[in-house]
């Protein structure tokens, strides 16, 4: 069983404790990950710190140049790196080689973004004075990155951060480091300077505490729960300390009687079961105008059902296992929960009868409003299907959630589109569109869902400081 080590400050580094690392798909031990204590997580921060200056001085065109090569390595390795995330994770391998391209993809895209860190003259206001605004990379980064998408989201916040000018200390999920350790591998073989970028793991306590103290460390960015982005920012009081924010969502998708209904359907398939419902951004709450709510069901129901379960080796597999026990418990609790309060289940509900944390699909209809799934996110591959009569409910019911990440909804309506886009409260909106996310549009979320943005000339943004020079002439 190998034991992969950690990368920092220019080096492949093992080290004990070694944690495991467990396959979703059988629940056994394939790898192991070394681990570091607080005190070398503090040296990382001030390896990164010494690599800030040598790193910021280079041109925007040249560290997009290494950003480029590390997405070349990346793209060479796309088969080995992504089986590598399906053991880790378990999602299907189709899943994880698009994972892999929407990676090389983020880095490609900010290796040319880096170059647009613009600032600008302004006319002056006094005489004998000239007004500019500079923007200068914030320093040395933490990043704390999820399991679900283990590579794409670490890169989301990786690049990003390098083209700004910033070197990185990134911490990845414990239950799937070893595609970071990969990234990092390719980041090594484009000869990245040391210290640049660093891979540490260890307990996540430990490690958040240090970014959030060291005065060295001038950024954290985070995607995770709600919950621990609210320790986070109590944390992050002490030193002020800015952050950046990716948390949880509960997205509604509703489904009007004017929509194209296999275009909904494949959208709400997309939307809710990509990742075995394993996403921030997955459609929790379906809602669907009664027009249509029985055609819809019939029709969702039975793509549902056509769903292949398995592990990702297995030919044409679209829903993995879950990633853990206690998450497969969680989905199982939802689906009682949900069926005690009245909803109908239609389908799925079950655990699947295998080795490993499989979860049947699941659709429950008529789910009332004080469900638990309807509360909270799922994680799961369970989908809630309530009707609506009118757009005004619609957006009510949409709307009644702490959470604003995203929201989809599927109309042919030009007027409602807007609507919709003006009243939901999210971050991000798709339209006749089960995935709308894009290297070059931001990413983010409204309300409890986090702070900032990231993708785009946002997520550049979140890395660079803005100063104001006033000079007199």
């Amino acid at each position: 069983m190998q034991t992969y080590p950690l990368y920092l400050n220019g080096q492949f580094v093992p080290s004990e404790p070694a944690w495991n690392v467990t396959n979703p798909a059988d629940g056994e031990v394939f790898a192991r990950i070394s681990t570091v204590n607080r005190a070398r997580v503090a040296q990382a921060i001030a390896d990164a710190h010494a690599a800030f200056a040598g790193w910021r001085q280079l041109t925007a065109k040249a560290r997009g140049e290494f950003l480029r090569r590390i997405a070349s390595e990346l793209e060479n390795r796309r088969e080995e790196v992504a089986r590598l995330i399906s053991r880790e994770n378990g999602k299907p391998l189709a899943q994880s080689l698009a994972e892999v391209a929407i990676s090389v993809d983020h880095l490609t895209w900010f290796a040319e973004e880096g170059r647009r860190a613009y600032g600008r003259i302004i006319p002056p206001q006094a005489e004998g004075k000239r007004n500019l605004v500079l923007k200068t990379p914030i320093g040395v980064v933490g990043a704390i990155s999820p399991w679900n998408f283990p590579l794409m989201l670490s890169v989301r916040k990786v690049a990003p951060a390098l083209a700004a000018g910033c070197p990185v200390v990134l911490k990845p999920a414990r239950q799937a480091p070893l595609s970071c350790i990969a990234f990092a591998e390719c980041a090594h073989a484009a000869g990245l300077p040391k210290g640049v970028l660093q891979v540490v793991c260890g307990p996540s306590g430990e490690i958040g505490e240090e970014f959030l103290g060291n005065p060295l460390c001038r950024k954290v960015t985070f995607t995770g729960s709600t919950e621990v982005g609210r320790i986070l920012i109590r944390q992050a009081a002490d030193t002020i300390k800015p952050l950046s924010l990716e948390l949880g969502g509960n997205a509604p998708l509703l489904v009007f009687d004017d929509a194209d209904l296999d275009l909904a359907v494949e959208g709400a398939m997309l939307a809710k079961m990509r990742n075995t419902g394993q996403s921030c951004i997955a459609a929790n709450r379906l809602f669907v105008h009664r027009p249509v709510y029985d055609r819809f069901l019939a029709a969702f129901v039975a793509r549902v059902k056509a769903l292949k379960v398995g592990e990702y080796s297995e030919p044409g597999v679209e829903i993995g296992p879950l990633i853990d026990r206690a998450a497969l418990d969680h989905a199982l609790a939802l689906a009682q929960d949900a069926v005690q309060r009245g909803a109908r289940l239609l389908c799925g509900g079950h655990r699947v009868e295998r080795k490993g944390f499989f979860f049947e699909p699941t659709v429950l209809a008529d789910v009332p409003a004080d469900a638990l799934c309807r509360r909270g996110e799922i994680f799961a591959p369970m989908a809630p299907v309530v009707t609506f009569d009118t757009e005004a409910e619609a957006v009510q019911m949409a709307n009644d959630t702490v959470h604003g990440l995203s929201a989809y909804a599927f109309t042919r309506d030009i007027g409602r589109m807007f609507r919709l886009g003006e009243n939901l409260e999210a971050g991000m909106i798709g339209l006749n569109d089960g995935l709308p996310t894009t290297s070059n549009a931001p990413f983010g979320g409204v309300k409890q869902s986090g702070w900032g943005r990231e993708l785009a000339s946002e997520g550049l943004d979140a890395f660079l400081e803005t100063k104001h020079l006033s000079v007199r002439c």
